[in-house]
């Protein structure tokens, strides 16, 4: 009955129309009044609770280098140099795509900054070169989401806080299996291009890509910069994203020269209200998940995996089904907040590595960035392109499936993500 009462406050609130953080709220209320109290000092102190944390900290930096290398310049000297690298292949600009997202995904961690940042840019070049307009549209959202797997992400931040994992060795386990995406989006567009009649870009001299090389090289040491620090205990996740931050606004300001002080502002506020949203996200999912405790419910649904729990191949794909399908009707942040905590005990007694789980569930919340009717990147792209959402469904399609394939090899072959991790970070 318990169960009951959370899934019918959570779902109802949010049939309804109230906002997700909200809905959280109320759903630790409804687990209240159920259980027969009801205590206003409860619910303030751990929305205080919920955002009170350090490794939270890293998210409005991350938020702000992503604003200000999309302003500054460092986003369109990523796209130059993938384009003056591959943009002469056949279908070369989806392949552009595929590179400058992963670049940029190692930069920003934000899957809808850089997918906005792509789709400005490449969809009308896309488009221009014969390449139909929907599938154009759907390869660089399914693209944009490496960002949430490739570090920094923000989705492991908040994973590795709720869930209490090391977030230095989530971002390490993610390179590997960001790259296996990548590789999987790459002979997906190779077969789905090959049926297009398309206009082949000129092959530049090899002097142009070195020039813009050179160009983007400020933005490339980023990355450098970051994973070695955090390989070798100089800073800490947090530290990362005020490192971050602080780099793409001297770059952009200094060395480039693109961002003027009078455009700080708005950078400023795009990064602060996005990360106001997800930071109230996170304070009003301890309301409830405090309250799951409390209720016992983590007992309740770790019982309804309990069939699966002798075979870690059979729960994690049990997992893995359990998130994309809710990916499709809320959001990554929403999942990642109400699930993590709950499957976390699960996880733990069936002998499954928390890191290797972050990764696994991580990748099937960023499906869900892909799927309709909520799909919050397939909208970015949409709505920046200027494509009716219908168009990018129907594009998205193959890069889904290509993305789920990922998830199953990674299932079946688990040494994929923890060999390169362990390898990596000396373990």
């Amino acid at each position: 009955m318990t169960l009951g009462v959370f899934l019918v406050s959570l779902l109802g609130s949010m049939a309804i129309g109230m906002p997700i953080a909200y809905a959280l709220i109320m759903t630790g209320i409804a687990l209240m009044w159920y259980l027969g109290f009801f205590d206003a000092q409860v619910i303030a102190q751990n929305l205080l609770n919920g955002a009170d944390s350090f490794p939270l900290m890293a998210v409005p930096f991350f938020m702000l280098a992503g604003e200000v290398m999309n302003a500054g310049g460092l986003s369109r000297r990523i796209v130059n140099l993938s384009v003056a690298a591959v943009g002469h292949v056949r279908g070369g600009l989806g392949y552009v795509a595929i590179l400058a997202a992963l670049i940029l995904a190692s930069l920003s961690g934000s899957a809808a900054a850089d997918a906005a940042a792509l789709a400005a840019i490449l969809v009308p070049m896309m488009v221009k070169a014969g390449h139909d307009q929907g599938r154009s549209a759907g390869l660089i959202a399914s693209a944009g989401i490496s960002a949430l797997v490739i570090p920094p992400s923000i989705g492991f931040i908040l994973i590795g806080v709720v869930g209490n994992i090391s977030i230095t060795r989530i971002f390490i386990a993610g390179i590997v299996p960001g790259l296996v995406m990548a590789v999987a989006l790459t002979a997906t567009w190779f077969l789905v291009s090959r049926r297009e009649e398309t206009v082949t870009r000129e092959r530049v001299p090899f002097s142009v890509v070195m020039k813009e090389a050179w160009s983007g090289i400020w933005a490339l040491m980023l990355p450098v910069i970051i994973l070695v620090g955090l390989r070798f205990g100089v800073f800490t996740p947090t530290e990362a994203g005020v490192i971050a931050a602080v780099y793409a606004l001297f770059v952009s300001m200094v060395i480039y020269r693109e961002l003027s002080v009078a455009q700080l502002f708005d950078v400023f506020l795009g990064a602060a209200k996005t990360t106001s949203m997800v930071m109230f996200l996170v304070a009003a999912a301890l309301v409830s998940s405090w309250m799951i405790t409390i209720a016992g419910l983590t007992a309740q649904i770790s019982a309804l995996v309990a069939p699966f729990a002798d075979n870690p191949i059979l729960l994690m794909a049990a997992v893995v089904g359990l998130v994309v399908v809710i990916g499709c009707a809320m959001d990554m942040v929403p999942i990642i907040l109400i699930l993590v905590p709950v499957l976390m005990p699960t996880i733990k007694a069936a002998g499954i590595d928390p890191v290797y789980f972050a990764v696994i569930f991580m990748i099937a919340a960023a499906v869900g960035l892909l799927t309709p009717p909520v799909g919050s990147v397939l909208n970015v792209v949409a709505g920046v392109a200027r494509i009716p959402l219908a168009r990018v469904i129907q594009g998205v399609g193959p890069f889904i499936l290509a993305q789920i394939a990922v998830l199953v090899l990674l299932i079946l072959f688990p040494e994929i993500v923890m060999v390169p991790a362990n390898f990596i970070s000396g373990n």
